[in-house]
């Protein structure tokens, strides 16, 4: 099923996929979040980590995210994400906010202080090494917003070790994956 927004300004605008071997957010699992954020999307700073074809955050966008960072290391991923944010820009008014090709740890290192993300979506690889690393710097102050979450799509048998700074608000399975909401404490 090709991909596409399912909801907001840009509804049925369909988006490029990434290249071969990137994992795409399942439309369900999708709906499924987004139906759990509600009206927290509205006005929120969003930061799409390991971002793919970057259809997380243009979903946000498309229902009223204020603007979306968008960071993912594979160069072809963030050519996707571009030609992803021009089809839908005139629909969501042209805000996106920076596209970044890095690892998302390093990335973090560099910005997370400066963040104030009111939602961080991330969904890596699964079993990337430097998942444990992101969440670590997500849970330091300044990365998250007062009241601000992480959404992190994981294996369901390899659920993310939630650091101090952290805590779990939900959880939610889909299949063999999980979506696991974590709150800045």
């Amino acid at each position: 099923m090709p991909l596409q927004v399912i909801a907001g300004v840009a509804r049925g605008r369909r988006l490029k996929s990434p290249p071969a071997g990137v994992r795409p957010t399942a439309a369900i699992t999708k709906r499924s979040l987004f139906d759990i954020l509600g009206p927290r999307i509205e006005g929120a700073r969003v930061l799409d980590l390991y971002a793919g074809s970057g259809a997380l955050g243009i979903e946000a966008l498309s229902r009223g995210a204020a603007e979306c960072d968008f960071v993912d290391r594979d160069r072809r991923c963030v050519a996707v994400i571009r030609a992803n944010l021009e089809a839908i820009r005139e629909a969501t008014g042209g805000r996106p906010g920076r596209v970044d090709c890095a690892p998302a740890d390093r990335w973090l290192e560099r910005h997370a202080a400066s963040g104030g993300y009111d939602l961080v979506l991330a969904d890596p690889p699964y079993g990337d090494p430097g998942l444990t690393r992101a969440m670590t710097l997500l849970a330091e102050p300044g990365a998250l917003a007062v009241g601000g979450w992480l959404v992190v799509e994981a294996r369901t048998s390899a659920p993310p070790v939630v650091p101090d700074g952290l805590t779990e608000v939900r959880s939610v399975r889909h299949g063999d994956s999980t979506l696991t909401i974590l709150a800045a404490s």
